[in-house]
């Protein structure tokens, strides 16, 4: 449809900045000092201190028990049922005994629902975390270390306590990040993870979670391999054994499959039958009973071979101090999992928050999820964040605020209490079945590479380089070779901006790329500069050598010329002082005094035509050249291009687009002062446009104006710094204010 055209008209005065901030009266603004009200006391700011740490007491009181009680109930029983299978599983996978998993299904849980801000997101053990956890406990207790008799079996009661020491200990130097990192609101470190970093990171380590499963699907004992290419080695390791697998542990792989496909038919039933059904059909927990009653009926463990879960003790285990000779080896892999772990929770947080109208806040939920793994980590749990399929069944099935989250974990309770003793007989081949079926999700972001190829192929370097960095160099070591290539990416980016020469759109005061809108027109006698992005220390200088090419002169080359042809000017005036000097003494026996300047500003004012009239001139009329040649030497116009015998620029004025400016440094300021005294050396004016108020006052704070640039120099808009240009070619800024009509 096109649009319809309507006269548009206004009339103002050209304005330069300084006139601006007449009009506008412009004041600096005042700086607050945000600090000093951390230090003020009175019961309205403890009030509001209290709601803010413990948020609970702000929205319980306000609980809609009519509206949301039956939708938090029928959630948390939605949720708790896929809890247990994922806890016992996830405790797999991070190398710890089954149970330490519903243990951490129950203590953070509740902490959460003290603490946190958001309504949705279901915490509890997660696949990444458990991964991370796992290759933390692999790598600084592998099975190697636990051998003992002939056979050379591994101590599993002895390698499993160092493990659970070390998980509960790596959880409390997580919470401690976590919290400590809140406290101070550095709650936006996780701007720094983008979404196609955090994206291929998930995905990479849903391949090391599926490469870590397979010695349970296949029944296999593997080396325990850590640091980089572990996942490399271990698929080798995998491959290698694997004829040994096909002859010895069929009963195990011939569980997973049945258990893998029992729980792929079920989700597919769900997906079709989702408008039907008032909750989804827990084919986890359906399969690890099934398997669980068929493995105690037939005896897989006995009769196959199956490996099972083995003895769950019933009840809680008392809480214990971490170890802190373990915290100088866990302090770097604590920090890993501590920012891992918050950037899950809370791209998942602010997703349901604005899908329901209120605000996570982004501190308060790193002081929450610290707390969960700090308590946690006392009570023997390892580090968790929030699951993305347990969060969307919780919204899904009428969850409301985190008494869901309260309500799974009161009936994990139970189950850790009464009923864990009887899931002993589970194989772990359906667990690492259940494990493997729920990364479809993750696995599926690998249509990120198709996506971004079309829409941003630098977020897909992102994806690729954390992607391969991830599976080659492990989760620790991957992600912070992530971050930094993406920080390097984003200074590279800046340092290649978009530079363009930008003309008159016919009839408006709108100026745009003349290469990208065929209808911009160059205003005849001004060229106009634009950058996409702010100038600094790192591109200073790439600005300065790109607009001195799109201006289509030499610059430099010019000055060179000039201040050559204005030396050997110079060399000609000394040597006719010298010659006539001679001359005035031979012929009239007395002295001619000749005052020349020897200071550059005034030698390039001398004339060349004037020293060759004096070369000419002889006798008697050697006095009165002489006094022409030192009028000549003061002309203004002495040292011009065209006195010179030079070309001129095809332009007169330059004005410089300046509105991508966020901030300016000392390398900024000094860059923009080389343009003009440039650009003046060839007889071109500049002028600066779109300056943003914050970054004038910074220019000021810079003593970038002086009595050669000034505020007059600053324009309101490319329009009117193009106006004026146009009004005064090489004039003083300071002539009487003109109208613009639009």
């Amino acid at each position: 449809m096109e649009l319809r055209k309507r006269d548009y008209h206004v009339e103002r005065p050209l304005m330069n900045q300084e006139q601006l901030e007449e009009l506008g009266c412009w004041t600096s603004a005042t700086r607050t000092h945000q600090w000093r009200t951390w230090f003020q006391c009175s019961r309205a700011r403890a009030r509001a201190l209290l709601f803010q740490h413990l948020p609970v007491l702000a929205w319980l009181p306000r609980y809609r028990l009519r509206d949301w009680l039956l939708g938090d109930l029928l959630a948390g029983l939605s949720v708790a049922i896929m809890q247990l299978p994922q806890g016992l599983a996830y405790a797999l996978l991070a190398g710890l005994p089954p149970v330490f998993g519903l243990y951490s299904s129950f203590y953070p849980v509740f902490i959460y629902f003290l603490f946190g801000t958001s309504r949705h997101i279901s915490v509890g053990t997660f696949a990444v975390m458990s991964v991370m956890v796992g290759s933390v406990t692999e790598s600084l207790a592998p099975d190697e270390n636990f051998l003992q008799g002939v056979n050379s079996t591994v101590d599993e009661v002895a390698r499993d306590g160092v493990r659970v020491q070390l998980a509960s200990t790596l959880s409390v130097l997580v919470g401690l990040f976590q919290v400590g990192l809140g406290l101070v609101r550095f709650g936006f470190v996780v701007t720094y993870l983008s979404e196609p970093l955090v994206r291929a990171y998930t995905t990479a380590a849903s391949v090391q979670v599926f490469v870590s499963q397979l010695k349970y699907v296949f029944g296999l004992q593997l080396s325990s391999h850590s640091g980089p290419l572990s996942l490399i080695y271990t698929v080798l390791e995998v491959c290698s054994k694997l004829p040994w697998s096909v002859m010895n542990t069929v009963g195990t792989m011939v569980t997973a499959l049945v258990a893998g496909v029992v729980l792929v038919l079920v989700k597919l039933l769900n997906d079709k039958l989702r408008r039907y059904l008032p909750m989804p059909i827990p084919g986890e927990l359906l399969t690890l009973i099934g398997a669980t009653g068929i493995s105690y009926g037939v005896g897989l463990k006995a009769r196959f071979g199956v490996d099972v879960v083995g003895d769950i003790p019933a009840g809680l285990v008392p809480p214990a101090a971490p170890s802190p000779q373990l915290f100088a080896s866990l302090v770097g892999y604590a920090f890993t999992i501590a920012v891992v772990g918050f950037a899950i929770a809370i791209s998942l947080g602010k997703i349901f928050a604005l899908r329901h109208g209120y605000r996570v806040d982004s501190n308060q939920e790193l002081v929450a999820l610290g707390l969960s793994n700090l308590i946690g980590g006392i009570f023997q749990c390892f580090p968790v964040s929030c699951s993305m399929s347990r969060s969307l069944v919780q919204e899904s099935a009428g969850g409301n605020t985190q008494v869901a989250g309260a309500v799974s974990s009161l009936f994990i309770l139970i189950i850790i209490v009464k009923l864990g003793e009887l899931f002993r007989d589970l194989p772990k081949a359906v667990l690492a079945a259940a494990i493997i079926v729920n990364l479809k999700g993750m696995l599926k972001q690998f249509a990120d590479i198709r996506s971004l190829w079309k829409s941003n192929r630098m977020d897909l370097l992102i994806w690729l380089v954390t992607f391969v960095a991830t599976i080659l160099l492990n989760l620790d070591i991957g992600l912070a070779v992530s971050v930094v290539f993406s920080l390097l990416l984003v200074v590279v980016r800046t340092q290649l901006p978009r530079y363009s020469v930008l003309g008159q759109v016919p009839d408006t005061d709108i100026y745009q790329d003349v290469v990208e809108y065929s209808e911009a027109r160059e205003v005849p006698g001004v060229k106009v500069f634009r950058s996409s992005a702010t100038m600094f220390f790192a591109n200073a200088e790439l600005y300065s050598d790109a607009l001195k090419q799109r201006c289509g002169v030499d610059v430099d080359h010019l000055i060179s010329q000039k201040k050559k042809r204005l030396r050997k000017q110079e060399l000609k005036l000394k040597r006719l002082q010298k010659s006539l000097q001679k001359q005035t003494t031979a012929s009239e026996g007395t002295s001619v005094s000749i005052e020349v300047n020897t200071s550059v500003r005034d030698m390039e004012s001398n004339n060349v035509e004037a020293a060759k009239t004096r070369q000419a001139s002889t006798g008697n009329e050697l006095e009165d050249t002489a006094a022409g040649g030192q009028e000549d030497a003061k002309a203004p116009n002495g040292s011009t291009l065209k006195a010179l015998g030079l070309p001129q620029p095809h332009f007169h004025s330059l004005v410089l687009d300046l509105g991508a400016l966020s901030f300016v440094d000392t390398v900024c300021i000094k860059n923009l002062k080389n343009i003009f005294r440039d650009f003046r050396e060839i007889e071109v004016e500049v002028y600066m446009a779109a300056c943003h108020t914050p970054v004038v006052a910074q220019l000021e704070a810079g003593h970038f104006f002086d009595a050669s640039i000034t505020k007059q120099h600053l324009f309101a808009s490319v329009h009117d710094a193009v106006l004026f240009a146009l009004q005064h070619p090489r004039s003083d800024p300071a002539s009487p204010v003109l109208m613009t009509k639009l």
